[in-house]
């Protein structure tokens, strides 16, 4: 039987210090200082500042030497197909081909389609769990032979149908992500991940993050006509959400 799947994200790894690394990248620029020296004056004392004024100045190159590796679970491959549109990134995915669903696949149910109520959200099941038995039936006329079936048994499966993702960006690729996928005019899923996403990269590197988001967080709202109008509340949600982080990271 097929079985409804929630969004999963977490930090897997990050670069050590990148804040420090970042700022060891732009002084570097314009420093006679060896790297060592360089190096030392920044471990000893907090980068925030300078920082700032790197994102201020729109010195970005040097933000590419810092990168954050996310494992991803409970996404469909519609948000795939939305993801891998972003270039400057490193994919692994879950292969349909290589892992079999003949014991059941995940999928995605959409809150729209939840929100209709129990008896959508069961003929919603009832078509994933329709499409599941056409999978395996195929399966079985194609020999049961492994990957040599699953590659083109697969071909059944739904959009809905569940994928597994490690994603790998640097935080130069990561803020132009939040700016475009936290957007409220982004697709409900991608916008979901992303703000679960942008959350972990705030608790670990919050001089790197405090201001990334939508572009409305920054300035005048870039979508014209189609602007959702909701840029003041995006600025007190973020206001209230930082200093609820100040507070906790607070001894």
């Amino acid at each position: 039987m097929a079985e409804k799947k929630k969004l999963k994200v977490e930090l897997i790894r990050h670069t050590l210090q990148p804040e420090e690394t970042i700022a060891l990248a732009a002084k570097l620029c314009y420093s006679k200082s060896t790297i060592e020296n360089l190096n030392e004056k920044i471990s000893a004392k907090d980068q925030s500042d300078f920082i700032e004024r790197l994102l201020h100045m729109g010195h970005e190159s040097t933000f590419e030497h810092a990168c954050f590796t996310f494992g991803i679970e409970g996404v469909s491959r519609v948000l795939l197909a939305q993801l891998t549109r972003h270039r400057i990134a490193s994919f692994s995915v879950q292969s349909q081909r290589y892992v079999s669903y003949e014991k059941g696949f995940g999928y995605i149910l959409p809150p729209s389609i939840e929100a209709l109520g129990e008896e959508a959200a069961q003929e919603y099941q009832k078509q994933m769990d329709q499409m599941e038995q056409w999978y395996v039936e195929w399966q079985k006329r194609l020999g049961n032979a492994g990957e040599k079936s699953n590659e083109d048994a697969r071909f059944v499966l739904p959009n809905a149908c569940e994928t597994r993702i490690l994603m790998t960006m640097n935080v130069r690729e990561l803020r132009h992500f939040f700016s475009l996928r936290m957007c409220n005019r982004a697709q409900w899923e991608i916008r979901s991940m992303a703000e679960q996403m942008f959350r972990l990269c705030l608790e670990t590197a919050p001089a790197l993050f405090a201001d990334a988001g939508p572009a409305c967080l920054r300035g005048g709202c870039p979508e014209g006509e189609k602007s959702c109008g909701k840029a003041a509340i995006k600025r007190k949600e973020r206001a209230e959400l930082l200093q609820k982080a100040q507070e906790d990271r607070r001894p």
